[in-house]
């Protein structure tokens, strides 16, 4: 493999295994709020015990979560200098604005989060939950606009020193809000928070299974619950929106997530396909015109395919993007019809008195972390060959003066760094979630793995 190929593995090797757990951080501080909240409103201890546990479980993600981000800004002066020379004007002002808006803002609170209970009075420490929410919620701003604007530049002019070429911010508002960035934060947002949700679900489902923290497990489920239905309700509306954006903007894209080849002609929407890109056709279960329809509210209109582009500028790996995207659109309907059934249920006062329900929360927990990761995929693999829109190719982002042994070398060390951070990530979460909620002793001997099982034995 070369330099690029390799280089490319890298990045999405690292940035996939950090971005489990900036998602678990947004989400978790919002149901931290939510518990806390309860807490001072109803004055049950109860909602204290939950935001205090879940603030442990919190701070671990959190801790993770910076140390494996660290990694990326070294990377883009190791791997892709000409990239980081060429935003390097668009990227320094937003990363100069997380470090303002969010990193300060979170660090300025999170001590108190973590070691205030019992040291500040409870609204103080409301405050600051609700403070490292926000940095949370602002760090996810920058990142996006600053992702966002490699989709869709703007508010910039292209300025050329020598031999060297950047793009200079012109206008930083319009940068901010360059045409995918909104669309895409409240995207990246209701994934977090679905995520936290489920975590949550998955936790005090599996307590509820074996029997243990019972009353407490059904309070937060059903905070849980509640919030996982909304945002996942409200990611379908945000997906649809997005979708509607990349057509106006990246059309080329949008066309591989469906595999749409004719240049101009009405589009069909798959279900599940496979795509022969020689062939330029795609077999599998469709809904004929039926992204013309979601485009346009006409069966009959047409839409750009790939075919209305040079060879040079069509995503190269159609049948990857078109896979990554449609998984992810399928687990985000799973989400929705199991957050429905759990409302349903829990309605008709069966939720918590049938096991297979909450077995399957216990387990779906992994759907919106696959999911988090598809769309990042597609999303990236879809603008390629451009790492900035229409403005630098991939190929020409490289550094110029790196190995490919020394790239795989890195890739190496990186891989065995970080599986045994998540296996110590594991294990920490794993005595964190037997410990439980409450400060006594876990049952020496026992583990997650080993309660899993008396509840199968008992099945």
């Amino acid at each position: 493999m070369d330099v690029e190929i390799l280089s490319r593995i890298q990045f999405a090797f690292t940035i996939a295994f950090h971005y489990i757990y900036p998602p678990l951080s947004i989400g978790l501080g919002l149901l931290m709020v939510i518990m806390e909240s309860q807490y001072i409103r109803t004055g049950k201890k109860e909602y204290e015990t939950l935001a205090k546990f879940w603030t442990k479980i919190f701070g671990l993600t959190f801790g993770v979560g910076v140390a494996t981000g660290i990694v990326m800004e070294f990377e883009f002066g190791t791997n892709w200098a000409t990239y980081s020379r060429f935003v390097g004007d668009v990227f320094g002002s937003a990363l100069a604005a997380e470090g303002i808006f969010a990193f300060a803002l979170e660090s300025g609170f999170l001590g108190i989060l973590l070691f205030g209970w019992n040291r500040v009075k409870p609204w103080v420490h409301l405050v600051s939950t609700v403070g490292v929410f926000a940095g949370s919620m602002f760090s996810a701003i920058w990142i996006v606009v600053a992702n966002s604007w490699q989709q869709t530049p703007a508010g910039y002019h292209i300025v050329s020193t020598g031999i060297e070429t950047r793009a200079e911010i012109t206008d930083f508002w319009a940068m901010v809000f360059n045409p995918s960035s909104m669309d895409r934060l409240m995207h990246v947002w209701f994934g977090a928070f679905i995520a936290g949700a489920f975590l949550v679900m998955s936790v005090h489902a599996y307590y509820l299974l074996t029997n243990r923290h019972v009353e407490i497990s059904k309070k937060a489920f059903k905070l849980a619950l509640v919030v996982a239905t909304v945002f996942s309700i409200g990611q379908l509306v945000s997906g649809h929106h997005s979708a509607n954006g990349v057509a106006e903007n990246q059309p080329a894209k949008l066309a591989a997530f469906e595999g749409h080849f004719e240049a101009e002609a009405p589009a069909d929407m798959y279900i599940l396909g496979w795509v022969d890109k020689e062939e330029q056709k795609v077999t599998g279960l469709k809904m004929k015109g039926g992204l013309s329809f979601l485009l346009h509210y006409d069966f009959d209109t047409p839409v750009t395919g790939l075919n209305a582009f040079p060879e040079d500028e069509r995503p190269p790996a159609v049948n990857a993007v078109f896979q990554f995207y449609h998984i992810m659109v399928t687990i985000g309907m799973l989400l929705i019809a199991l957050t429905l059934l759990g409302c349903f249920m829990w309605w008709r006062g069966k939720l918590f008195n049938r096991p297979w329900i909450l077995w399957i929360f216990t387990i779906a927990v992994l759907l919106p972390q696959i999911s988090n990761q598809l769309g990042w995929f597609a999303a990236e693999m879809g603008r390629q060959p451009w790492v900035v829109y229409g403005l630098l190719r991939t190929t020409d982002a490289l550094s110029v003066s790196v190995s490919e042994n020394q790239v795989l070398f890195s890739l190496i060390l990186f891989f065995v760094i970080y599986s045994i951070l998540f296996l110590l990530f594991l294990y920490l979460l794993d005595k964190k979630i037997r410990h439980g909620p409450y400060s006594e002793i876990p049952d020496e001997g026992r583990s997650l793995q080993s309660d899993m099982a008396d509840v199968v034995s008992r099945k």
